[in-house]
């Protein structure tokens, strides 16, 4: 019983921590009335390779630029610079806000996108450096006064950390909403299945705004013509090839050098510039941004990071930003670059008493809540629930109670499962929330979904069970084929019966080898397991045989209340997230069988809040 744990929650929930202090800043207003754009500026690399950018400037009441020279917020964008106004909240803040108070703007396409030459490459080893050269190019022109930020979300975001790994001259700061850490881990192939949600739609999203006459060529036929040549060679020669490759179980459906290139987590102990993260619960890069976090803050680089409940279009636009008590997305970094960049004295941004390292949104209370290290030793336990019982339909197993027999529960092969929840939103960045599909009785409440999933819940609790950080699922399975895909959820039922998704994991099992070495551990338990997911990796287990499998359960900040009951959800299918490769597709077409035994001894662990937890702000 659940009951089993509360002397332990007790003493987490013990010590709180001191109520933050209220915030005293406010931001300037414009200097300026007005700004004014250049269009298309020709940037050269040093391949010979000529980007674009969009140069915002101040300007006086009449609309002419303002002579000066300016800190610059550099932008670089895969999704046409001249399209991403009508891009919504994709596009991140309006640069307006920062210009008219004496920053100078430039957004630039991406090396094969948007006005830009070259061949479009997502992430690779040239478009790496292309960022770095944009910033070096950008603080030598006549309106730069010698310093730089970047800003902007996702591919943007992503943008950035490579840039500033890089160490260009100038750059002072940074500010990425929601980028990625480990590609393949947090979006490609969650798992080990691949994402048909968001790949083919940010695929596509790139390609279709690459394939728009470049804006240049208005002013430089030349250049556009040989663009548009360019960017339509880029799809048979890079993005249908790497859809196929991975679709049909080829090298590019494993983890490798392809993926490593393009993952920020390999570069990010070369950043070395303060840096303001924004993540979100429910974002497509809900597991890498905390990451990031991390490593950029074991390594004593100024870092903030703000966690709200949004999903990526959400947190792209940092809708409700606000409500976390720092101000909006504009002041923010209005803020963070007059500190870094102009040199603003700040003495309450500087100390992580008065501003914490991270902040959250804690789902259960609503409240938004401080940390001052993420996975705190200090702050956080393993808290291990066991499952037991034997689960059936309309009758949940139990979590949280040792077993006292051998307990066998089938997870059938439901094609649609997941559909009717809000993963379905998540891993489409949010577009069904924005277009209305689904919404309400699936992204808000559970119930439906959950009619096709194998569910283990704890008895009514009797405390608050708070949790912030990665959680693991151990669960010992088998199946006739030895392979299959394990859809975990995390939800809060409420006493009313409506279930809220906190939040979810995926693993095949054939790909459930575990890196020991990278794989985090807390209290001795396995946290936050790291699985190779190479072709070498992949072991087929034999038909029937019972396997322990660690199921990564993405991170998340919750405070689930007294009455509350904690639910855990298992699948076969996430749809529309994940499909499965040709060569795993015969194995997933199975039903699978959940054991929970004392030789089977498959449990939940989370990582349980309590010692120094924040107060509500």
């Amino acid at each position: 019983m659940i009951a089993l744990l509360a002397p332990l929650l007790a003493v987490f929930l013990a010590v709180p921590a001191p109520p933050a202090t209220a915030a005293v800043w406010s931001p300037r207003p414009a200097d300026y009335p007005g700004t004014v754009t250049q269009r298309d500026l020709a940037i050269p690399m040093s391949d010979g390779t000529v980007l674009r950018g969009d140069l915002t400037l101040p300007a006086d009441a009449d609309g002419a630029a303002v002579p000066g020279r300016w800190p610059v917020v550099v932008t670089i964008t895969a999704y046409n610079k001249s399209a991403q106004a009508a891009g919504g909240g994709l596009a991140g803040s309006d640069p307006t806000y920062l210009v008219e108070r004496g920053y100078a703007q430039l957004t630039v396409d991406a090396r094969g996108t948007g006005s830009s030459e070259g061949t479009w490459c997502a992430f690779c080893t040239r478009e790496d450096t292309d960022s770095g050269e944009v910033v070096t190019w950008a603080v030598e022109q006549p309106w730069s006064n010698g310093s730089t930020a970047m800003s902007g979300p996702s591919y943007m975001g992503i943008d950035q950390i490579f840039a500033a790994a890089s160490h260009p001259k100038g750059l002072k700061a940074i500010f990425p909403q929601v980028p990625a850490a480990d590609v393949y881990r947090d979006v490609v192939a969650s798992g080990g299945q691949v994402d048909v949600g968001f790949i083919p739609l940010w695929m596509g999203l790139v390609t279709g705004t690459g394939v728009i006459p470049p804006a240049v060529t208005a002013g430089d036929p030349r250049s556009g013509l040989t663009a548009l040549a360019q960017h339509l060679g880029a799809i048979g020669s890079f993005t249908a090839p790497m859809l196929l490759n991975a679709l049909g179980g080829q090298d590019q459906a494993y983890d490798g050098d392809f993926y490593a290139q393009r993952s920020p987590i390999n570069v990010v102990d070369e950043v070395q510039v303060p840096t303001f993260l924004v993540s979100g619960e429910y974002d497509l890069f809900q597991r890498g941004t905390p990451l990031l976090f991390e490593r950029l803050q074991q390594h004593g680089v100024p870092v903030r990071m703000v966690t709200g409940p949004w999903n990526h279009l959400q947190a792209s636009a940092g809708d409700g930003l606000a409500e976390a008590g720092h101000g909006s997305l504009q002041e923010l970094q209005l803020r963070w670059f007059d500190h870094w960049v102009k040199g603003v004295p700040d003495p309450r941004l500087d100390d992580p008493r008065d501003f914490a390292p991270i902040t959250y949104y804690e789902q259960g209370t609503g409240a938004w809540r401080t940390a001052n290290r993420w996975v705190d030793p200090a702050d956080v336990r393993a808290t291990s629930l066991p499952l037991a019982g034997s689960a059936a339909p309309g009758r949940p197993g139990t979590l949280g109670t040792a077993p006292t027999t051998a307990g066998r529960s089938t997870v059938l092969p439901v094609p649609v499962s997941g559909l009717c929840s809000r993963s379905s939103d998540q891993w489409t960045a949010g577009l069904l929330s924005e277009l209305e599909l689904l919404n309400g009785a699936c992204f808000e409440d559970n119930r439906v979904n959950d009619t096709s999933s194998t569910l283990f819940e704890t008895s009514p609790l009797t405390q608050t069970l708070p949790v912030l950080g990665p959680i693991d699922a151990r669960l010992y399975v088998s199946s006739n084929t030895g392979d299959g895909m394990l859809s975990v959820g995390v939800s809060d039922v409420a006493p009313d019966g409506s279930v809220r998704r906190l939040t979810g994991g995926w693993q095949v099992i054939s790909m459930r080898s575990l890196d020991t070495d990278r794989t985090r551990y807390l209290d001795g338990k396995v946290l936050q397991p790291y699985h190779p997911f190479t072709q070498a990796s992949v072991s087929l287990a034999k038909p029937g045989q019972v396997v322990p499998v660690d199921v990564e359960v993405f991170p998340t900040g919750a405070a689930l209340q007294p009455g509350h009951r904690l639910r855990l959800s298992v699948q076969a299918f996430d749809v529309p997230h994940l499909a499965p490769t040709l060569p795993q597709l015969p194995g997933v077409l199975t039903a699978l069988t959940l054991h929970s035994s004392a030789a089977y001894p498959s449990a939940l662990v989370l990582p349980t809040r309590g010692r120094q937890a924040g107060s509500p702000r």
